[in-house]
């Protein structure tokens, strides 16, 4: 831990802005080339897809006008310019504005969500599921955790948890089981559930957006592996659980005291909560429904958030300044997390500008082409996960390798579906280990678990789960995933 409180990691804006600057620089250096590509209607939707065996190198042109201020540069055959001064300052910019219908998206989720909250229809909810079930520890571990789960499959809960976690910590303690314990009912719920989506927003919605496949397509499979992940996930929490009950001394934190507070004055779960619940369904239920029958896309999908948020407000008789304030309070708590789409994007529009991406591609093909697929689907969850360390927002890690991931997919012959459970997965597990995600170190600064006792707590299971995605990612390759 005194090694984690030296170690300065740079802000998120900080590492993207120096990827671009990198990547900039890469421009000058890499050789540039281009594949031959064509438009066809897939499932209804228009896609973009690379011609394999069409790469052509270009040659690189510099001017001094083009460089510094973005000159338009005439001439007779195609040649590719380096990313000078002008386009290294403007990349982000022009990323926020080819991610706006994402980042505005995000945005108003995030304040919806702040509504709901608002309301109190969550930490009721909770509250009365541990009336319901406290007596059994086994069975309020699995509806907990299935609870959670669900909301960050669906939902891409995970922020919003963070106020509960010492609600979770005082379960914990009632049940008889220590701190990690409480943690991992709602951090490792939580997470599993944002890594294996279903219709998470942030994750799933974004990279099949920008891989353009139909938003939610693909759902069986996703399902699927969403019930894997949780029974794994609960399986191993309940294993813990009765190991420390068994013998105290087997648990990683032996000698703490474990004393929690927690305000006992919970609002209880009564009939206007219950309404706000079943309306938020069903407005979500036909969200869903609406994106596969009438094409809705982001504004759409925005649109149905915002409704949710007013019924619910209404319902919950928040008055207008208090629904108002909830919402504002939601989208300042997305800031980063939408922000960082458009600098992630940033990426991809010097690699574009550049004309390297599609080299990038070219090389990754050369080498993947020469592997089974199978080898490189999983090698592509690996990279994913690897990646999350530097860009812990999901949404921002979707902007800058789904690019990237879908064109290659295309040519070493996997589908773009199964690049996006790749992504998906290699994003999210990692989050329950790595440093860097803010939401893992703001629950372990509110349960007071060292970073170092809950990674060796986690650690085996995050292997489990990294396995268990790889065979879904076999299967996905083995049928063709689409």
């Amino acid at each position: 831990m005194s090694l984690l409180k030296k170690l300065q990691v740079p802000h998120v804006f900080v590492l993207l802005a120096g990827v671009v600057l990198v990547c900039s620089l890469l421009t000058f250096v890499v050789p540039s080339g281009v594949y031959d590509s064509e438009t066809k209607i897939i499932e209804g939707h228009e896609r973009t897809l690379l011609k394999p065996g069409t790469y052509t190198h270009l040659e690189k042109q510099f001017d001094v006008g083009n460089l510094l201020l973005g000159k338009e540069i005439e001439t007779e055959t195609e040649k590719a310019t380096p990313v000078g001064l002008h386009g290294f300052l403007t990349a982000i910019p022009r990323g926020m504005e080819r991610a706006g219908d994402i980042i505005f998206f995000i945005f108003v989720v995030g304040g919806v969500f702040s509504i709901l909250t608002r309301t109190g229809v969550i930490t009721a909810g909770l509250a009365r599921l541990l009336d319901r079930f406290g007596s059994s520890g086994p069975a309020l571990t699995m509806v907990l955790m299935t609870v959670l789960a669900v909301g960050g499959s669906t939902l891409g809960m995970g922020e919003e948890f963070i106020p509960l976690v010492p609600i979770f910590l005082l379960v914990s303690k009632k049940l008889g089981y220590d701190r990690i314990y409480g943690m991992a009912l709602v951090m490792l719920a939580a997470d599993v559930g944002f890594a294996a989506s279903t219709t998470n927003p942030f994750t799933v919605c974004v990279a099949q957006g920008i891989a353009e496949l139909p938003l939610y397509s693909g759902l069986p499979l996703r399902l699927v592996f969403f019930v894997c992940a949780l029974t794994l996930a609960i399986g191993y929490t309940l294993r813990y659980g009765a190991k420390i009950k068994a013998d105290p001394s087997a648990s990683f934190m032996p000698d703490d005291k474990f004393e929690i507070e927690v305000s006992e004055t919970q609002e209880k779960f009564n009939n206007r909560h219950l309404a706000i619940l079943i309306s938020s369904t069903a407005i979500f239920a036909f969200i869903l429904f609406a994106t596969q029958r009438f094409g809705w896309w982001m504004a759409d999908m925005a649109g149905g958030f915002l409704l949710m948020g007013i019924v619910a407000a209404i319902i919950g008789k928040l008055s207008v300044e208090d629904s108002v304030d909830a919402f504002v309070v939601g989208m300042r708590d997305m800031v980063v997390a939408a922000l960082v789409v458009g600098f992630a994007r940033g990426i991809s529009v010097v690699l574009e500008d550049g004309q390297i991406m599609h080299t990038i591609v070219f090389g990754a093909a050369s080498v993947l082409t020469h592997v089974p697929r199978y080898v490189a689907a999983i090698g592509m969850l690996f990279f994913e996960s690897s990646l999350n360390l530097l860009i812990p927002s999901g949404s921002g890690q979707a902007a800058v390798t789904v690019p990237l991931m879908a064109p290659l997919s295309d040519i070493i012959g996997i589908s773009r579906q199964t690049a996006v459970l790749a992504f998906t997965s290699g994003d999210g597990f990692s989050n329950t280990i790595i440093p860097t995600s803010g939401v893992l170190m703001a629950m372990l600064s509110l349960a007071k678990i060292p970073y170092g006792k809950w990674v060796k707590f986690m650690f085996p299971l995050f292997l489990m789960l990294m396995g268990l995605s790889s065979l879904f990612l076999v299967i996905a390759v083995a049928i063709d995933y689409s």
